[in-house]
């Protein structure tokens, strides 16, 4: 399927709409781990707007260049390390922060000014003519293959029959119409 829809303009506050700015906006893992690789610069802070913590990563790299440039090579190598090993603990929360940026997304464009419901809703929709409770009842009782036992619900006005109740009817009234022969003139 072609991606032509992503490019549609359904301007209005529906759930289309919702739907179409979370696919642009949405932050994917697999950019993000692809972004990672370049941790030196922060460009995988960046894409998750990080800003703080991209800085850190690109100051820290900065830093560490004219350290390696001017200083004994001990104090880099360890410098060196502790930057990666810095580095690799980042990679292990990027997952949780890339759901967490995700998650504050939905819930901003979700509650943003505008979102109001569709015209004519009135709530959640009751059924109050059906009973559920009645219902249920008699599906508790019922055992697969075996018919239900006569309860008040069932043998109320306009309750339905069970399904065997059913068969044996259409049963009788085939047998009924099989009787009643019509003679052809």
């Amino acid at each position: 399927m072609s991606n032509a829809w992503k490019q549609w303009d359904f301007s209005g506050a529906g759930l289309q709409s919702l739907n179409l700015e979370l696919t642009k906006r949405l932050r994917k893992p697999r950019v993000a781990f692809g972004l990672w690789v370049g941790f030196a610069l922060g460009l995988h802070a960046f894409y998750l707007h990080e800003r703080p913590r991209a800085f850190g990563y690109l100051t820290t790299s900065l830093t560490l260049t004219v350290v390696a440039l001017r200083g004994p090579w001990p104090v880099t190598a360890g410098l060196g390390v502790l930057y990666l090993a810095v580095a690799l603990a980042d990679l292990a929360t990027l997952e949780r922060r890339l759901t967490a940026y995700n998650k504050a997304l939905r819930l901003h464009l979700s509650l943003r000014k505008g979102a109001t419901p569709p015209p004519g809703f009135r709530g959640h929709y009751t059924d109050h003519d059906a009973d559920i409770h009645d219902y249920v009842a008699v599906k508790e009782q019922e055992r697969a293959g075996h018919s239900a036992k006569s309860t008040p619900a069932a043998r109320s006005v306009g309750a339905s029959q069970s399904f065997q109740q059913q068969e044996a009817a259409l049963r009788a009234h085939a047998k009924d119409r099989k009787s009643v022969k019509t003679p052809r003139s």
